[in-house]
């Protein structure tokens, strides 16, 4: 329990101006030690009156001055009581430095998204894929080429990022870094994992994404057409690379696995389902989710085709897929053997599976959304488009209906 708590404000002389003014500091007593704070006031020595501890005069400039350290005097005590009630010590050193606002430790934004990725690293193959770790070192860069480029610096303070740095980093993304609509709102989407990070530990008060509104562009999915699947699956090919490449992405076209869902496939991961056919039961890289497939006769061709192959009996793996790189470079060559007018990449895969092989044959969106692993069905509706075919089909159904009750 503190014996002693004192508070005075006289002027320092010592540090008398030009013009003849004096700085008023207040004195700050607790236990008999003794720390001075400036009030940032001014006033001449003949104004001053020492023993009310005021300025002289009646004047509204006098009456501010006053004012003024009343109020300051007053948020000296409640700093003070403040610390009591919190049961913390209470000395004019931390009294001091809670009033000047010392005692917060100032997080730097850069240790921090550097922390974060470190840590990602080193979860990549088991919680995040390698391109996701790709994507938050390039917007941690970009972060750091926008600091020097907007404010010279080359940190900031986490609680000086607002509504106005996010408006300015989006910005400098589209105008420095030629980002498009898209590219720029997910690095900034990806900053934004940033600062939930320092929200959920109470670093910060306020969310500066709290009125962010830009939002992604509609982007036109690109997926094989029934003609095209045809070509691409009759195709003979003399090398028997291309053949392997064709295959196994004709194999996503009638599951609906990503590559790196398709590459971790083994035997075990084909069991009987529920009607006593052969499923695939896996679960997504990307999600976690589950994605439990039924196997289509297409499908089921492929894996027996290559379940004698060296790759397959060495690794354990269901097919012997290559690297992602390898096998879109084989795609964009067997594309243009086959006629197929679109810059095709192992992707186009899984929409083509969402869309020419199940919503345009009838299979329900839910359904579809299941089998992709997908957490949310509008994810699916990204992947997946209603063919104009499939409309005018199911509208032919519905007037047929209709002619059948006037008849």
């Amino acid at each position: 329990m503190n014996k002693t708590f004192n508070l005075l404000f006289y002027l320092k002389k010592a540090k008398i101006n030009s013009k003849g003014y004096v700085p008023i500091y207040m004195r700050l007593t607790i236990d008999g030690k003794i720390s001075e704070i400036s009030t940032k006031l001014t006033v001449l020595p003949s104004k001053w009156n020492s023993q009310a501890q005021s300025v002289k005069g009646s004047s509204e400039e006098c009456k501010s001055l006053n004012f003024y350290l009343k109020t300051f005097e007053q948020k000296v005590y409640d700093t003070y009581h403040t610390l009591i009630r919190e049961s913390e010590p209470v000395s004019c050193e931390i009294l001091k430095n809670r009033l000047l606002g010392r005692d917060k430790k100032n997080r730097m934004l850069i240790p921090i998204f550097q922390d974060h990725n470190n840590r990602m690293e080193k979860l990549v193959g088991k919680e995040f894929a390698k391109g996701t770790l790709t994507r938050y070192k390039t917007c941690f860069s970009h972060t750091k080429e926008f600091l020097q480029w907007k404010y010279d610096i080359s940190d900031i303070d986490i609680r000086k990022i607002n509504y106005a740095f996010l408006n300015d980093f989006e910005f400098f993304l589209r105008t420095e870094k030629l980002c498009g609509n898209n590219t720029a709102v997910k690095y900034v989407m990806n900053f934004g994992k940033i600062i939930r990070i320092c929200l959920n530990h109470g670093w910060l008060e306020k969310d500066p994404f709290m009125n962010y509104d830009s939002k992604f562009d509609e982007v036109t999915r690109v997926f094989l057409n029934e003609h095209e699947l045809e070509k691409l699956s009759t195709k003979d090919f003399e090398n028997m690379r291309l053949s392997l490449v064709r295959d196994i992405f004709l194999f996503s076209c009638f599951t609906g696995l990503a590559y790196i869902d398709t590459q971790k496939l083994t035997t075990n991961n084909i069991n009987i389902g529920l009607d006593g056919t052969r499923w695939i039961f896996t679960k997504r890289q990307k999600t976690k989710t589950t994605s439990n497939i039924p196997l289509l006769v297409q499908a089921e061709c492929i894996i027996e085709k290559y379940k004698n192959h060296p790759t397959c009996i060495n690794s354990g793996r269901l097919l012997p897929i290559l690297s992602n790189q390898k096998m879109n470079a084989y795609l964009k060559e067997i594309a243009d053997v086959c006629g197929i007018n679109k810059e095709l990449t192992y992707h186009i895969a899984r929409h083509t599976f969402a869309t020419t092989i199940t919503l345009s044959n009838g299979v329900p969106i839910e359904s579809v959304s299941k089998m992709l692993g997908h957490k949310n069905i509008k994810t699916t509706q990204h992947y997946a488009k209603i063919l104009d075919s499939k409309v005018s089909e199911d509208m032919t159904c519905l007037k047929q209906k209709f002619l059948d009750k006037i008849v």
